[in-house]
C-alpha cells in the first residue's frame, strides 16, 4: 500500500508572491519552485492562470449564513447523529435480549 502524501494548502498571498517572482522578476519557474519547495507544475499552473487573468484560488467566497440558518444546520446534524446512536442502542438491546435467553 502506498503512503498517502498530505495535500498542501497555500495561501493566496503565497501564490501571488510566487507568481510575481516568475512574471515580474523574470526568474524561471523551476528556480522559484525549487527555492519555495513546491512543485514546478503547480507553480506553472499558477503562472498560467495569472497570465490569463484568472484568480489563483478556485474557491468562491462562502455565502453569508445568518444565525438561525447556522443553528438549524447544527441541530439537523445533531438529530442525524442522535438517530444513528439510537439505532445502534436498539440493535445492542435486541442482541443482549437474545443472548440472555
Amino acid at each position: 500500500m502506498k503512503a498517502r502524501i498530505p495535500k498542501r494548502v497555500y495561501t493566496t498571498q503565497f501564490r501571488e508572491a510566487a507568481v510575481r517572482q516568475v512574471i515580474e522578476a523574470g526568474r524561471s519557474a523551476n528556480e522559484v519552485a525549487r527555492s519555495l519547495d513546491i512543485s514546478s507544475k503547480t507553480l506553472g499552473n499558477w503562472v498560467r492562470q495569472a497570465r490569463r487573468g484568472k484568480p489563483l484560488v478556485k474557491r468562491v467566497a462562502a455565502v453569508q449564513v445568518d444565525e438561525t440558518q447556522a443553528e438549524l444546520s447544527r441541530l439537523r446534524s445533531e438529530v442525524a447523529r442522535l438517530r444513528v446512536d439510537n439505532e445502534i442502542l436498539k440493535r445492542a438491546a435486541a442482541y443482549f435480549a437474545r443472548e440472555s435467553r
